[in-house]
């Protein structure tokens, strides 16, 4: 596979979420993912197999209402070969509140992804970004004021 081939399956991943789940030919996100892939997400730990991907994503994604990626700001780093990255910001609604990167700039919204992926399927997806959303979990902080 191409850089620009395995850049577009990880678009596709992101374009998904946006949609509820939904890839641009009315399939399942899960349909990206090869049958044991892995993928972390911060708080949850790591879902390895399809199905347990899928519950992952049903907890996690449980939790939004909605979720919009800023995909003209993205910035690639392809490695030649499976693995590439992509570090994004976001904006959306989680069910404890709205959330804006960059509003405030400490706040959820930044994120970096790193997938790898071979024979047009996610095989590891690790997602790293600040789970707290809405920005609530302030008073461990002591630099984050109102």
């Amino acid at each position: 596979m191409t850089d620009e081939q395995r850049k577009s399956v990880a678009l596709e991943y992101l374009r998904a979420f946006d949609n509820g789940g939904v890839t641009s030919t009315g399939g399942s996100i899960l349909d990206l993912f090869a049958e044991d892939a892995q993928v972390y997400f911060p708080k949850w730990g790591v879902a390895v197999g399809k199905a347990n991907v899928g519950r992952m994503f049903g907890e996690v994604g449980g939790t939004l209402r909605s979720i919009a990626h800023h995909f003209d700001d993205f910035h690639w780093i392809f490695s030649g070969g499976d693995l590439l990255a992509c570090e994004g910001t976001s904006h959306g609604v989680h069910r404890d509140g709205a959330w804006r990167a960059g509003e405030p700039q400490w706040g959820a919204g930044r994120w970096c992804d790193v997938f790898e992926i071979r024979d047009f399927k996610i095989h590891r997806c690790f997602i790293y970004l600040d789970p707290d959303y809405a920005g609530g979990d302030k008073g461990r902080y002591p630099w984050i004021t109102d």
